[in-house]
């Protein structure tokens, strides 16, 4: 599998340009969050909150009853989309193609998931609690990414592509614990449906069909199918992107040109609207001794504590037993900034904490206050570690030398 993978500046192109020595996807999406705590917070409040959660007066779904659902079920499943596009590009020809390369994000996935769950079982004491095992579980790509693109050259090329596959590894995770663990019944008529047209979308990738049209159609109807079956609608994003061609008959990259067109709007638009959407905790009526309660600090330690944890014992262990590398050009302070960084879990965290506790606000505003404090906490104790580190040559701390 080797000898078939793109060089690293193939294999980072898609979205290099977004995150890589630019800081404003993650930039923005600070700003955005902070925004709607200032309106959820302020005078604004009301007129925020009706717009967010007031209801249509006509809607043709249950679940597409407000903005915020329409967001949450419909907006997103584009940004799931392109985690599924990253996803396949990948396996198929990226770093987890070749089996040697994608032992390390892997096994630092899989340890970073499972660690904060732990963590957050530990502090948390389970009882009502226990659902939201899976909220400090994901990293988030643009707020990472972003404080990297903050620090320029302290940070060598192979971490920041480590980051990202880890990164990428665990949304994986992330969707498949969001269907397994947060579906609570499944219509099975629909779910025949969906199958149905998921078999069809793979069969015209079968048959070559190289035109963007028809693939994007059949996706917004399997959404629909999907929508329909119980299991929430953005896991369609990602099965539909799964049946992308990588190439076309003329030998050039589909999916990569679709990532392309689809990675700004991604980052850019939907992802701050769903942080404005989401992020808008209204501190009304709470205490100290609320934001001290088990939930939120057990999210923050799983983030903050938890993932570091994981992350870094895995690292430390594969080296130690020849199992797998550090990252090339990487010191172990370095290493220990970028698992620190991997605690960032603002979007993935926020899309599951909203379905672990449906239907009970105060423990949705207590697990985003949780969720935001970790991130923050882990974005900035990250940045001061990775920011006294040494400053690599450009050979090590550019892309394009790779």
């Amino acid at each position: 599998m080797a000898e078939n993978r793109l060089p690293l500046r193939s294999v980072f192109a898609p979205v290099r340009a977004l995150f890589v020595g630019d800081a404003s996807a993650g930039i923005l999406l600070i700003l955005v969050a902070a925004g709607a705590m200032l309106a959820a917070n302020s005078a604004l409040a009301p007129a925020y909150d009706q717009l967010i959660n007031g209801k249509f007066a006509w809607y043709p779904h249950e679940k597409l009853k407000s903005v915020h659902y329409i967001v949450n079920d419909g907006l997103m499943a584009i940004f799931f989309f392109v985690v599924g596009l990253e996803v396949k590009r990948e396996i198929v020809c990226g770093q987890l193609a070749d089996a040697k390369a994608r032992r390390l994000p892997m096994v630092a996935a899989a340890a970073g998931m499972a660690m904060p769950a732990a963590v957050f079982m530990l502090v948390s004491g389970g009882g009502e609690y226990t659902n939201g095992w899976a909220i400090p579980a994901a990293t988030d790509i643009a707020f990472a990414m972003g404080v990297l693109g903050i620090l320029g050259n302290r940070v060598p090329a192979s971490l920041r592509l480590f980051l990202l596959t880890v990164a990428i590894v665990d949304d994986m995770g992330a969707v498949m614990v969001i269907a397994l663990f947060y579906t609570p019944e499944v219509s099975m008529m629909w779910l025949g449906a969906s199958a149905a047209v998921l078999a069809l979308m793979a069969y015209l990738n079968h048959i070559h069909v190289s035109r963007f049209w028809p693939y994007i159609l059949l996706a917004i109807v399997l959404w629909w199918c999907v929508l329909n079956t119980g299991v929430h609608a953005t896991i369609a994003g990602v099965l539909a992107a799964l049946t992308i061609p990588m190439h076309r008959k003329d030998g050039n990259s589909m999916l990569e040109r679709l990532e392309h067109g689809l990675a700004p709007w991604s980052a850019y638009l939907v992802v701050p609207v769903f942080g404005f959407a989401n992020a808008g905790v209204s501190f009304a009526g709470m205490t100290i001794h609320n934001l001290l309660d088990p939930l939120p600090v057990a999210i923050a330690a799983g983030l903050v504590v938890g993932k570091q944890l994981g992350i870094f014992s895995a690292i430390w262990i594969s080296e130690k037993t020849g199992f797998a590398a550090r990252p090339e050009h990487a010191s172990w302070q370095e290493v220990w900034g970028i698992t620190i960084l991997c605690g960032i879990g603002f979007t993935m965290s926020l899309f599951i904490g909203l379905l672990a506790f449906p239907g009970n606000q105060f423990l949705i505003d207590e697990a985003k206050i949780g969720i935001l404090t970790g991130s923050a906490i882990s974005a900035v104790l990250g940045y001061v570690v990775l920011r006294f580190s040494t400053v690599h040559s450009p050979e090590a701390a550019n892309l394009d030398n790779k």
